[in-house]
């Protein structure tokens, strides 16, 4: 049964533009509903401790792919179609993680989610093209908001539905949310079809001369590449940290814990407004110093107590979502045309980052502890932060640096 393409609206109305913020915090969160069950889910599927990690690192490594994979098609096919079928295949899906009977279906399934869940990452440059330039900034960003609080809101979120229904009633009802926004979204959607004349191969053929020829993508992307390991790190192997003898938290203390990173929502608007006073590089230098030094704090004094660490997870997401919202301004500013394949390849780089931090994470927990933990914490966005020295953290802004 063919459709009619619907036209493009002039601009997102509120409502579209508050649908499609809650559309990608819900779907986002899939990718990071895991991190505090880890602990809960391995034992469960048979999973040994130095491996439990993979239930994050697959979904993250699938993410990954799709972003290669899949998000370019955005800009040669009809998007309503596209997102129907990718919102159907998150619900198969986390259908199939609430029911793995052992490791090796709940990890295909971890990794199918990831794959799925791309889906965001095609909304957003969607939501960016249907806005007017004079309010495409705005409208990025309260959808970026959205986004960034799914991700924040996640660990919270799993980690109180397990405590009170066990940790498979978590993806049962993320399907069930999903399954609603099959229904719905793609019904709202404008079918836009872009004037692409290129096939699938070619298409991915052009990923690596964009990434080659495009300075600022490769420079953000390795920024955020840096902290998102750092974070990934961080938020897999906190919860094996808490529930240790220096701590003794239940799971519903590990999911208020996670809850005070939602502070770092406050980044985002704070960022755009950086970004648009021209202060880019200085507010990227910041994130990036901030990062690291949230790892210093929690491996003393203050920091090894669970106020310090409090503190320390704030600062942390603050300094990440802040280097995200500016290199995810960045990449939008590059070009419409291109703009979901310059998505894909800065949003695969940063879950590689995040997959490396992930897998690290449990490894290091059972070699060397938090100690470890830390100190590989320190280092990632240290070397952000070096790279950006080198680069161009002491050159001046130019006219056009300004916006990105």
């Amino acid at each position: 049964m063919s459709e009619q393409p619907a036209p493009p609206p002039e601009s997102l109305s509120p409502a579209l533009t508050t649908l499609f913020a809650t559309a990608c915090g819900a779907i986002v969160a899939n990718i990071y509903y895991a991190q505090p069950l880890v602990g809960l889910i391995g034992p469960d599927i048979g999973l040994g401790k130095e491996l439990s990690s993979l239930v994050v690192t697959l979904t993250q490594l699938g993410y990954g792919a799709g972003l290669l994979l899949l998000v370019p098609l955005g800009d040669m096919v009809q998007n309503r179609p596209l997102i129907r079928w990718m919102l159907a295949a998150v619900v198969l899906s986390l259908v199939l993680s609430a029911v793995a009977p052992h490791a090796a279906v709940f990890l295909v399934a971890a990794l199918l989610t990831g794959v799925s869940s791309c889906v965001v990452q095609m909304l957003l440059p969607l939501a960016a093209h249907m806005a007017p330039d004079a309010t495409r900034g705005r409208v990025v960003g309260n959808v970026m908001g959205g986004l960034l609080l799914g991700i924040l809101l996640a660990r919270p979120v799993s980690g109180i539905i397990a405590d009170a229904f066990g940790w498979r009633a978590v993806f049962w009802m993320s399907a069930a949310l999903m399954a609603v926004f099959w229904v719905v979204l793609p019904q709202l959607l404008p079918d836009r079809k872009p004037a692409v004349g290129a096939g699938y191969r070619a298409m991915l053929s052009s990923l690596w001369p964009l990434l080659r020829d495009t300075p600022v993508l490769r420079r953000r992307a390795a920024y955020q590449a840096g902290c998102f390991a750092a974070f990934s790190l961080f938020w897999t192997a906190v919860p094996l940290e808490l529930a240790g003898p220096r701590f003794h938290f239940s799971q519903r203390q590990i999911a208020l814990f996670a809850l005070a990173g939602a502070a770092g929502a406050a980044a985002a608007p704070l960022a755009g407004r950086l970004a648009d006073r021209g202060m880019t590089k200085p507010a990227t230098g910041l994130a990036l110093g901030l990062a690291a030094a949230s790892f210093f704090v929690m491996r003393n004094g203050f920091g090894l107590s669970a106020i310090g660490m409090v503190v320390a997870v704030i600062a942390l997401d603050f300094a990440v979502q802040t280097n995200q919202v500016l290199g995810q301004r960045a990449i939008y500013a590059l070009g419409a045309e291109v703009r979901n394949r310059l998505t894909g390849i800065y949003m695969a780089l940063l879950f590689l980052g995040g997959a490396t931090g992930s897998a690290l994470a449990s490894v290091l927990m059972a070699r060397g502890g938090w100690d470890a933990v830390t100190l590989a914490g320190t280092a990632f966005p240290l070397a952000a932060l070096l790279l950006f020295g080198a680069t161009e953290g002491m050159k001046p802004s130019a006219p056009r640096d300004v916006a990105v």
